[in-house]
């Protein structure tokens, strides 16, 4: 597709190769599939003020602060430079929340860049690789309605922890990859694309996967399998016989499971 204007300088540096397609566009920002070396990303791209749609952008930007003392005048003010600036601040808003949640473990999408009001992010995606869904566009069962609940909470509880309280948590951006297969045999391969060695652990439990800590460590109890010691940049492939119902997919290294490396699986 044709690269829209805010990306060309991001494509013109090499920092993104290839535009592949629009994902989505919002009240505040447009999203596009990029491709940066051999990785599928996405772009957020911020609307300028005069084109977004929503009435109340005040609710926003308001109590956006800045030390800079030129600023700040010209926020009071309501000047087209105090205008931009409030832009700005808005925007490294919430970009720094996005990297303060990705450290603390909360699962948000990696943020990798930002420039210009262009945020280079991770695309989360389902097994075959394709956009995952917004929750609000995902039946679920009761059984997994109740999963994701316990789930969400917990990464509530890792936002507050990470002193950052969410005001938009919604439906329309959760987005949950597909975590199920049939009955009988399950094959996991398992890529670490990390910097540290880590281990995959099946546990079958009625509880979410978020909710079997006990100490410093998750819970085993109904275990169905492991692989240990993967390696950065080492695929492995485990092969287990599982039959229907809810697995908590988890890496028990220390710190690792406090850390966030947890997930749902149903198998039906």
């Amino acid at each position: 597709m044709k690269v829209p204007r805010r990306l060309q300088p991001l494509v013109e540096e090499g920092v993104i190769d290839e535009v592949v397609r629009q994902l989505m566009s919002g009240k505040e920002a447009m999203v596009f599939v990029v491709r940066c070396g051999g990785e599928a990303r996405c772009a957020k791209v911020y609307k300028e003020a005069d084109r977004r749609s929503f009435r109340q952008a005040v609710d926003y930007i308001e109590n956006r602060k800045t030390k800079n003392s030129r600023q700040a005048r010209a926020m009071a003010k309501g000047t087209r430079y105090g205008r931009e600036a409030q832009e700005r601040a808005w925007q490294s808003a919430e970009v720094d929340a996005l990297y303060r949640l990705a450290a603390a473990g909360v699962r948000v999408p990696r943020p990798y860049n930002f420039h210009e009001g262009v945020l280079l992010m991770e695309l989360v995606t389902d097994a075959e690789g394709n956009a995952a869904p917004r929750l609000n566009d995902v039946e679920l069962s009761p059984e997994e309605a109740r999963d994701f609940h316990g789930r969400l909470i917990a990464e509530v509880v890792r936002m507050l922890c990470a002193g950052v309280i969410h005001g938009d948590l919604s439906e329309f951006n959760i987005l949950p990859a597909k975590q199920s297969a049939p009955l009988g045999k399950v094959t996991f391969v398992l890529t670490n694309k990390g910097k540290m060695a880590h281990e995959f652990v099946v546990v079958k439990t009625a509880k979410p996967a978020g909710s079997l800590l006990k100490g410093k460590e998750a819970d085993e109890t109904g275990a169905a399998g492991e692989e240990g010691d993967i390696q950065p940049g080492q695929t492995k492939k485990l092969v287990l016989t599982l039959k229907r119902g809810h697995y908590a997919l988890i890496c028990n290294l220390p710190g690792h499971y406090l850390g966030g490396q947890f997930a749902d699986f149903y198998v039906h």
